[in-house]
């Protein structure tokens, strides 16, 4: 009897070790997935439940801490590993406020302290995770928080911007110089007494401003902001939760959180929308990042020889076509949009993405808000595991749903390659470029006038509808459209550079699609030519407001540009038949200068027809007009809808460097 007890007792302590041993699996592939969503921490005031995946590690810690750093432990507790992968406890008492780290042991070793991947909040520079009750970090009114009105998406202008840069010089009239709340200070002035920030943003006219990566970065210091730092943001640390250096008090972490709401918020009351640029594609760290210190190798590729792969050229890029990689990238979006009020992201290096992953994203945002707007680099930095046929590559925005891509075509055909320095382009006298630009102006759509041979990068129209194309002339990225064409055309007088800069934004202003706008390059924006300033000084990335007094003529221009594009339906189709149907472009023998009509009221625009007409040349240049009678609207020096000049069944010479655009009387 004791003999068959004690093999029973072996038997239970036996199955009880077999429960225990870490699961192995023969791929990634295999890995469980975890449907639910509360990974992470759920907080009520008697205790606080947290949560962490990680299939294959051994044993699993929850470190609780009084503040975000230094030494003020509360205790450790032990995870219970539960099914599909995940570790839980639950601690009980008010944890609110409080710091936590999850640690993982893997292969008898225990690996770093690191803060939960779905963490809400951190404290300074990202190192823990806090417990946050986020209804007390809401501003007065944001219940009733409402966004701007959104018909069409090519009714979009999108206003990309650093949010340091707007406020950081002495000439700003800001007082929260780089903060959140600097961004959103109305009545600020520069010297001259013209608004700045908050209020020239929205006299310029555009709907939507794209914040360079403002959620929390890495190479930032946080507990030396009185020392110069900076960096555009593209080294994720914590997907979820805002840039810490931006708020006026990173060591506590709600005050970011209710800051970037505030931002948010006022925006919206000044008709601007917000999009967030998103890194997805590769985290700032590699061995040490979040991700592989609590789940080894999970959320990255993996190349041939089994290391990591590197589309992104920044060490590493991540496997968005694995399960919970695609689950963290959905809920990750879902969140901001539905706790920060965004309106639409912006993919970096988004053909690292999977199409299929993609399109996920664009269908559950949607589900939440039709007017989100989705849209990434159509690229990546370096070749993929993935099959080409499975990215979001330009080539493959066709097959992405409600998502539009940048048009490299459009740009460097308007004023040369972006990595040829000297190269020039249309709007710099350079010859073979007007099948790129016409490409750009139909919205990377097919088109029956479009030599496709002839286009420099893309033989094949790649979008299947004009919002899926994002056209644009300079970013954040290389040199500033002006710094661009001052190496460009080093024998070009100041004044032939600015009509240069104008006839270039004037070609993106009138294209059909989305135009994108580099923050400042309505006062000519400069880097004194430094091409990659991803973390140089504020002397070369901040906006120098003293420049909107030198180029105020040029601001006005373009501000009646973007006024005559939101006029104009005519200049915002919303399909590629209505542009097949409406633009005609016109022949004319000559490499300098490009041509079309928008007719018949295109688009139920008040406007029968209207001409553009392109003239890169260094040299005036004598056309004919159709038949008709014909008003000039703009002449590269102002616009006025009213009228500047009429002509009537006849020639019209368009001075060298220039846009005109007439209408039909």
């Amino acid at each position: 009897m004791k003999s068959k007890l004690f093999l029973s007792f072996i038997a239970i302590v036996m199955l009880n070790m077999a429960c225990e041993t870490t699961p192995t699996y023969e791929s990634y592939n295999d890995y469980p997935v975890y449907e639910g969503n509360d990974l992470g921490f759920t907080y009520s005031p008697e205790q606080t439940q947290f949560k962490l995946w990680s299939p294959v590690a051994s044993a699993a810690k929850l470190h609780l801490y009084e503040k975000g750093d230094g030494d003020n432990k509360i205790k450790s507790v032990d995870l219970k590993r539960g099914e599909n992968g995940v570790w839980s406890a639950n601690v009980k008492g008010d944890q609110k406020n409080k710091y936590y780290t999850f640690q993982v042991e893997q292969n008898g070793q225990w690996l770093q302290e690191k803060p939960d991947l779905y963490a809400q909040a951190v404290g300074v520079n990202g190192q823990r995770a806090m417990v946050v009750e986020l209804s007390e970090t809401n501003p007065e009114g944001w219940e009733t928080d409402t966004k701007p009105a959104l018909e069409n998406f090519t009714d979009i202008i999108l206003y990309e911007l650093q949010i340091r840069d707007m406020s950081i010089h002495e000439s700003s009239g800001i007082t929260n110089k780089g903060k959140y709340l600097g961004l959103i200070e109305t009545g600020t002035k520069n010297p001259s007494g013209l608004s700045t920030g908050l209020d020239h943003i929205k006299d310029l006219g555009v709907t939507h401003v794209h914040l360079l990566p403002t959620f929390d970065n890495r190479s930032i210091d946080e507990t030396r902001l009185d020392v110069p730092q900076y960096n555009w943001g593209y080294d994720p640390l914590n997907y979820n939760v805002p840039e810490g250096s931006f708020s006026t008090d990173p060591f506590d972490g709600r005050t970011r959180i209710k800051e970037f709401k505030e931002m948010v918020q006022t925006m919206h009351k000044n008709g601007l929308r917000v999009i967030l640029d998103v890194v997805y594609n590769h985290t700032g760290q590699t061995e040490d990042s979040n991700f592989q210190q609590l789940v080894p190798f999970y959320y990255y590729r993996q190349n041939a020889e089994g290391g990591f792969s590197d589309a992104a050229a920044c060490g590493n890029e991540t496997a968005s076509e694995r399960e919970m990689m695609r689950k963290y990238m959905i809920e990750s979006v879902i969140y901001w949009v539905k706790e920060y009020h965004l309106d639409g992201f912006r993919f970096d290096l988004m053909g690292i993405h999977d199409i299929e992953t993609m399109n996920q994203i664009s269908a559950e945002l949607h589900k939440i808000d039709p007017s989100i707007f989705i849209y990434g680099e159509g690229w990546t930095a370096g070749s993929s595991p993935l099959p080409m046929e499975q990215q979001a590559l330009k080539a493959n925005t066709y097959k992405l749903n409600k998502i539009a891509a940048f048009s490299d075509d459009m740009r460097d055909g308007l004023k040369g390659s972006v990595f040829e320095e000297k190269e020039g382009g249309f709007a710099s006298n350079r010859k073979g470029l007007k099948e790129s630009v016409k490409f750009g102006i139909v919205a990377s759509t097919e088109h029956p006038q479009v030599d496709y041979e002839a286009v420099n990068y893309s033989k094949a129209p790649w979008a299947a509808e004009p919002y899926q194309t994002i056209n644009y002339v300079s970013c954040h990225d290389n040199n500033t459209l002006y710094d661009k064409l001052k190496l460009s055309n080093e024998e070009a007088s100041e004044e032939e550079i600015v009509k240069m800069h104008k006839l270039a934004q004037t070609v993106v202003l009138t294209s059909q699609g989305v135009p994108f706008l580099h923050a400042g390059m309505e006062m000519l924006r400069t880097k004194n030519g430094v091409e990659n300033s991803y973390n140089s000084s504020d002397e070369i990335n901040q906006i120098d407001w003293n420049r909107k007094t030198t180029y105020k003529s040029e601001f006005d221009y373009y501000q009646g540009m973007i006024a005559l594009r939101k006029n104009h339906p005519a200049f915002r189709m919303m399909s590629k038949d209505l542009i097949q149907k409406h633009l005609e472009f016109i022949d004319i023998m000559d490499e300098s200068v490009l041509a079309y009509r928008i007719k018949d009221n295109a688009n139920g625009d008040d406007w029968k027809e209207i001409l553009v007409l392109l003239n890169g040349s260094n040299m005036n240049k004598t056309i004919d007009l159709p038949k008709g009678n014909f008003t000039l609207i703009a002449d590269g020096q102002k616009v006025d809808e009213s009228c500047i000049r009429s002509y009537k069944n006849g020639v019209i010479t368009i001075p060298a460097y220039t846009a005109f655009i007439l209408k039909a009387n």
